[in-house]
């Protein structure tokens, strides 16, 4: 995602307009963006609010995020997430190298087994879904996609031919190729017709224009336009790119199919916590229950490591009935 240039922001800027302008020449998705200046913000609050970062270090960074392990109970990851923007700050805005031996108090790592509905339960839940966002869920399922990857789909993504979905810079920026169930062929393609539409319309009023990767933007100037790249779940209306100024029409806000996947688990009656990405732990453990090699469902998960997918075999339901014991074998 970096770009390995040194770039020096405009030094006449507000601290925080030259972190935002550092991170979007480097081309930092705009959630990320947006992450980084609110963790860099309550670095800079906590203590005091009037201390340039400048004359800050080692010392004041272990005990910001000290103070997120021990008083505000983070967890691991969010602690990294706020180590990570500040040590952006320090190196790529500053210019200030960050001592690598940081030695804050660290959060725990608590390992929980994901939350997984049986196939009984997601067919209840499904059922009680209508419209878009139960075609919506319905990927989730499966095709294992996380909550953003299923909203972000663009029209070429979707291979009926083969079968197969392709995942556009994954988490971690990583590519990957999931299942595309046939079941879902038949509504996708009424989408795409309504999407063409829309966009068809869009050109007439003189926009049409989606967000495109700042890398393709230059490499295909008129990519923007076509009707491959627009998303398969496009917004009703269209909205100004806060970067960039232009009006586009972007993709759904994955809020709404948040609160529609909570209705439904608490009409199904479900006491466990499900949410969007259950769907997709869900996925992973049905096909190992399903006899699909470890392997494969790794490729398909986009999972760096097995061992992140072997997560799943601590949820797979077991009928330990078959298992012979091991006095049997000796008489």
């Amino acid at each position: 995602m970096e770009n390995s240039k040194i770039f020096r922001p405009d030094p006449d800027l507000r601290l925080m307009d030259q972190v935002r302008q550092v991170l979007r020449y480097h081309h930092y998705a705009y959630r990320t963006e947006q992450t980084y200046c609110d963790w860099i913000k309550r670095y800079i609050r906590y203590h005091g609010g009037k201390t340039h970062p400048l004359k800050m270090g080692k010392k004041e960074i272990e005990a910001f995020l000290s103070h997120l392990a021990v008083q505000k109970n983070v967890a691991a990851a969010t602690q990294r997430q706020a180590l990570n923007a500040i040590v952006f700050l320090y190196k790529k805005v500053l210019d200030i190298p960050v001592d690598e031996n940081l030695e804050p108090v660290r959060a725990k790592r608590q390992p929980r087994p994901p939350v997984v509905m049986s196939q009984r339960e997601v067919l209840i839940v499904l059922e009680y879904m209508r419209g878009l966002h139960l075609l919506m869920a319905k990927l989730l399922y499966g095709s294992g996609l996380r909550l953003m990857e299923c909203i972000r789909l663009r029209v070429r993504d979707l291979d009926f031919d083969r079968k197969l979905i392709y995942v556009r810079a994954a988490k971690g920026g990583k590519d990957r190729t999931t299942l595309f169930p046939e079941s879902l062929h038949p509504l996708l393609k009424l989408q795409i017709k309504g999407v063409e539409k829309l966009h068809q319309q869009d050109l007439v009023d003189g926009f049409g224009e989606v967000y495109l990767p700042h890398a393709l933007a230059r490499k295909y100037p008129n990519a923007a336009k076509s009707f491959g790249w627009q998303y398969v779940f496009p917004s009703k209306k269209r909205s100004k790119d806060p970067r960039s100024g232009k009006t586009r029409r972007h993709h759904v806000l994955e809020s709404g199919l948040q609160k529609a996947v909570k209705a439904a688990v608490n009409k199904a009656g479900l006491t466990k916590p499900v949410g969007c990405h259950t769907f997709r732990h869900s996925f992973a453990t049905h096909l190992l229950e399903n006899g699909v090699n470890i392997r494969v469902v790794q490729e398909l998960m986009g999972h760096a490591s097995v061992k992140t997918t072997e997560i799943y075999t601590h949820v797979m339901e077991k009928d330990i009935t078959v298992v012979q014991s091991p006095l049997d074998k000796l008489l």
